[in-house]
């Protein structure tokens, strides 16, 4: 952006011309970062038949990726802060592709974990600092609604695509191209940020909050470790238990020490404004209810309705398509106009509204008549959602403070898939053995009480998801108050003060 300095004031005259394409390049960054959560899952099938995998195992596919992702983030996002934003995003596109090309050639199940973890390691540094780039490349409210919306599509709907992608190239090619994929991308990305993207200045005495670090760090890496366990281990399980009492110590001795920290890693400030805790707290329950239902979804398509994986990943499109709408058509045209709870409780209603469609779904079900419907009101609801969650939150942050701010945006949002999807996934197996248990009393039918059973779990822990989503919409109703931007007009120089 060229700014000229007259008198008193600062005077924002043109816009960097090349900041669209600047977007393609976050955008496709956070693509591969969201992608990648899901991508491999209808590869899994495949990739435990290839290395060997005990049923108990495999599980760490997923959950390597996840923890180091979830559990670094903060860390990450300071490191953006303190680095250097640009830079903190190459280096987290080069180490993600490394690590994709890793697992990608691993001969044993030890190594694709391994890359599995690098993977979400990096995906740390590289989340919050293309989150902190959109948010200072783009101020002007109207393009900055527009960014977002196109941001956000991409992060409420990269899970969708991972099933598709994961379909096709499992189907097509094999189970490693779901890694390999990344590496194409990764380079284009790199290349972009070369060529296009600009290096905000660092804080000269900045230091990096050691204590914080490993504190809050380590808390994380507990909590989502817990939630990952308890879905084979169970939620009383010794364990499962000590990791959450030893995350939730680690995270009270962290908000102590950030109040007394000289450079906090996570300043407090940050999630005292109302605004920004209602954000992250509304990201946090709608993904808990969204991450639930694709679990849900993807296997009532393979194992009940007996559908592909491309088949499969397919039947996501029309989610996608309208997560897509919502945020590009919907909500990027009416950030500018509205207050944005007036966005986030209607996007929260109707997602839950599409889940409770999804609650009739039977062993039979036609996928037009009763998947269909449910879909496109998911989809719309998180379109009109996601976009001003991503957009409040990170809006009006001090520029020392942008990484760690988008950090804490994702993780609300992959804390909140990973407890949805423990949690869900244990009422939903729970209330299957009950309802089969109850009803096998004639051998002839066991395969068919069996395959009842599994949808009846799945009904019951959508529903909750559904009761879930209903509470994000209350939480972004009671908590986000921002109004909406006032409006400069555009042949008008905007005034800044002089710092």
């Amino acid at each position: 952006m060229n700014v000229t300095r007259t008198g008193e004031s600062t005077y924002v005259l043109d816009p960097d011309p090349r900041r669209w394409w600047s977007l393609v390049v976050i955008a496709l960054a956070q693509l591969m970062v969201v992608l990648d959560a899901t991508i491999v899952n209808i590869a899994l099938p495949s990739a435990q038949r290839a290395l060997g995998m005990s049923d108990g195992n495999r599980q760490w596919v997923i959950t390597a990726y996840t923890l180091a992702f979830g559990g670094l983030l903060l860390l990450g996002g300071r490191i953006a802060d303190l680095v250097g934003r640009k830079r903190t995003f190459i280096i987290g596109l080069i180490g993600f592709a490394a690590a994709s090309a890793l697992g990608g050639a691993a001969t044993t199940s030890g190594m694709l974990f391994g890359a599995r973890a690098l993977q979400g390691a990096f995906a740390a540094v590289l989340a919050p600092s293309a989150l902190s780039l959109l948010t200072t490349t783009f101020t002007d409210p109207k393009e900055r609604g527009k960014a977002f919306g196109i941001y956000s599509a991409l992060a409420g709907s990269g899970s969708a695509i991972g099933f598709i992608a994961g379909g096709l190239l499992t189907e097509y090619l094999n189970w490693r191209w779901c890694l390999y994929v990344n590496i194409p991308i990764a380079v284009i990305a790199v290349c972009g940020a070369f060529a296009l993207l600009h290096e905000q200045p660092r804080h000269a005495g900045a230091r990096l909050d050691v204590p914080g670090a490993l504190l809050g760090c380590g808390g994380l890496v507990a909590i989502v470790y817990g939630f990952s366990e308890a879905e084979p281990r169970g939620w009383t399980d010794p364990r499962v238990l000590a990791l959450f009492a030893v995350g939730i110590v680690l995270l009270a001795v962290f908000v102590w020490w950030q109040t007394r920290a000289p450079q906090p890693l996570l300043p407090l400030h940050i999630v005292k404004d109302r605004n920004r805790a209602g954000c992250f707290l509304t990201m946090a329950l709608a993904v808990i209810g969204l991450f639930g239902m694709f679990l849900f979804l993807t296997y009532y398509l393979q194992v009940v309705l007996g559908y592909s994986p491309l088949k499969t990943g397919l039947a996501f499109l029309p989610l996608t398509v309208a997560i897509i709408i919502g945020s590009t058509q919907i909500s990027a045209r009416l950030m500018s106009h509205v207050a944005p709870r007036l966005l986030m409780v209607p996007g929260t209603v109707l997602a839950a509204g599409g889940m409770l469609v999804l609650t009739r779904i039977t062993v039979h079900s036609p996928y037009a008549s009763e998947l269909l419907p449910a879909l496109i009101l998911i989809g719309l609801g998180m379109g009109l959602t996601f976009m001003p969650v991503f957009a409040t939150a990170t809006a009006g942050v001090a520029p020392q403070d942008s990484g760690v701010t988008s950090a804490t945006v994702n993780t609300a949002q992959q804390v909140g898939g990973s407890i949805g999807t423990a949690l869900l996934n244990t009422i939903a197996t729970t209330t299957s053995t009950a309802y089969i248990a109850a009803h096998l009393r004639d051998p002839a039918r066991k395969e068919l009480v069996i395959r009842e059973g599994i949808v009846h779990g799945y009904t019951v822990a959508i529903w909750c998801a559904a009761g879930v989503m209903l509470l994000a919409g209350l939480a972004a109703g009671l908590m986000v108050t921002t109004k909406p931007p006032r409006h400069t007009p555009s042949d008008t120089p905007v005034p800044e003060s002089v710092g």
